[in-house]
């Protein structure tokens, strides 16, 4: 089993920035996959980015390549997404997924292993 909590959240103005964590508890952290998606109002859950077990590569939905950083610390079960330049189109509630094929999570699939309950970013123009 595996608990995921996101903190981070907030409001920021359009430009700004803010880092998202997950916190995963437990010892199996290392053998998954992570993700974050996010979900705006009115619209369904979307992909955002996702890292491999190891850290080592990292994928980006187009719409934040280039302003969103992946990464994640195995040794301290936790993963963050760094985001840049923020914009009011990426006002959303933001989680933290996991999942065993990385694949799955770039594909966007519904069905992750574990889903974290959410953090909530606002981005006001």
């Amino acid at each position: 089993q595996v608990q995921l909590v996101e903190s981070g959240g907030g409001l920021v103005q359009a430009g700004g920035s803010l880092r998202l964590s997950c916190a995963a508890s437990g010892r199996t952290f290392s053998s998954y996959a992570m993700g974050w998606f996010r979900q705006a109002p009115g619209k369904e859950r979307e992909y955002v980015a996702a890292i491999s077990e190891s850290g080592g590569v990292a994928y980006y939905a187009n719409s934040v390549k280039g302003r969103f950083t992946i990464s994640r610390d195995n040794a301290k079960n936790m993963v963050y997404l760094q985001m840049n330049s923020l914009k009011p189109e990426d006002t959303a509630v933001y989680y933290c997924a996991a999942n065993s094929n990385v694949r799955r999570i770039v594909a966007g699939w519904a069905g992750m292993d574990y889903w974290g309950k959410g953090t909530l970013v606002t981005v006001s123009s």
